[in-house]
């Protein structure tokens, strides 16, 4: 088993400093584990599974199950109940604060804000994604099975290509009607496979809206169901005052690079390296673990572009630098005239150029090129 350490000491911390903690992430991603190392360390600690008939009868009078109850309480799919969180608020009030909740959901803090309100200020969140390269230094490997760990630790391409498989009929057939998706599993299906194929290319909405018959606001509203979910990054455009037209929808990717690859019929390594779309799913990929490297949130994440072709796959503000990146699958990535564009347009410290080698290096006058493997070492 792999000790996620980096997950366990930022959310131990935060239970420090909050009475409660949500940690968020993707159906599989290994949030219940990550609850059950922390568990370890404290004692006294209560589990609720709101996919538990037995738990979610407890918790049908939430009052008289918890308010007793001391030490740490672990509440796992709360998106299933977010009436807990005005009696949650209650709790987390009491002098001395005599239990902690630590609250595991497969949905994001937009998607659960109507119940958060009610906690704000006593609130902390904090994102677990899948494995990072910090986590299993193998980059290629985790490009192809992404980074959910049931389908990076499988015993074999197939056996990982068919939890897959398995995992996102169950998101189709079960979890996503249950957070809105009004579609048919087939129907949904098709339209999460027509944003998979969109990947890493800036949103068309009334294309998408022409092919399934609906409305634009409709597709808007089931991309942003779906980045809810955590299953879709949603990557919006940061506008300068640079005086050009600039584009103004946002770029849409799969969030996990696996599962993007069981949507397009890609099950193994050798029928990724064969796609066209080999290019823009390393792209996807790459952006995920910069995201995870920086540790910034993913609102605080832009790209931008012009109509005039000028374009940066990543922009962020970090620790007052700005900072770009590219992403190339080479091992010997070059400057374009696009990146010396972005660098003086928008201001930039520095941009990284993420490439698929094995060697980092300089480039150009605050261009550099930054190996994939070399992310946790170098990147600051």
């Amino acid at each position: 088993m792999i000790t996620r350490r980096r997950h366990v000491e930022s959310i131990r911390k935060l239970l420090e400093a909050f009475p409660v903690v949500g940690v968020l992430g993707p159906r599989q991603a290994g949030k219940s584990t990550l609850a059950r190392a922390i568990a370890t360390e404290v004692e006294g600690t209560h589990f609720f599974d709101l996919e538990d008939p037995a738990d979610a009868g407890l918790l049908a009078e939430p009052g008289l199950a918890l308010r007793h109850l001391r030490g740490l309480v672990v509440i796992d799919e709360v998106q299933h109940q977010p009436g807990l969180f005005p009696l949650l608020r209650v709790l987390a009030d009491r002098p001395g604060r005599p239990a902690r909740f630590l609250l595991l959901g497969s949905a994001s803090p937009e998607f659960l804000r109507h119940g958060a309100d009610s906690l704000a200020g006593r609130i902390a969140w904090h994102e677990v994604p899948g494995f990072a390269l910090d986590e299993i230094a193998d980059a290629p490997l985790l490009h192809v099975r992404g980074g959910l760990p049931p389908s990076v630790l499988a015993a074999s391409e197939q056996e990982s290509s068919q939890w897959r498989e398995h995992y996102i009929r169950n998101l189709l057939s079960r979890d996503l009607p249950a957070l809105g998706l009004k579609l048919p599993p087939p129907a949904a299906r098709r339209f999460w496979t027509m944003l998979a194929h969109a990947h890493g290319r800036v949103l068309n909405a009334s294309d998408l809206a022409r092919a399934f018959g609906m409305s634009d606001h409709r597709v808007r509203e089931f991309v942003d169901l779906l980045a809810g979910a955590l299953l879709l990054r949603v990557l919006p455009p940061w506008h300068a005052n640079v005086g050009k037209r600039q584009v103004k929808a946002p770029k849409v990717y799969v969030a996990d690079s696996g599962v993007l690859h069981a949507l397009l019929g890609m099950g193994d390594a050798r029928s990724v390296e064969s796609h066209p779309g080999l290019g823009s799913s390393w792209e996807g990929f790459a952006l995920a673990q910069v995201v995870e490297r920086l540790g910034v949130p993913g609102d605080q994440c832009w790209f931008w572009g012009t109509h005039g072709g000028a374009e940066l796959d990543l922009y962020v503000e970090v620790g007052g630098r700005r900072l770009g990146f590219e992403f190339k699958r080479t091992e010997s990535p070059s400057t374009t005239r696009s990146m010396h564009v972005a660098l003086a347009d928008l201001e930039l410290d520095k941009l990284f150029v993420v490439h698929a080698g094995t060697r980092s290096f300089p480039l150009a006058d605050r261009i550099h090129a930054l190996a994939i493997g070399r992310l946790w070492d170098e990147l600051g």
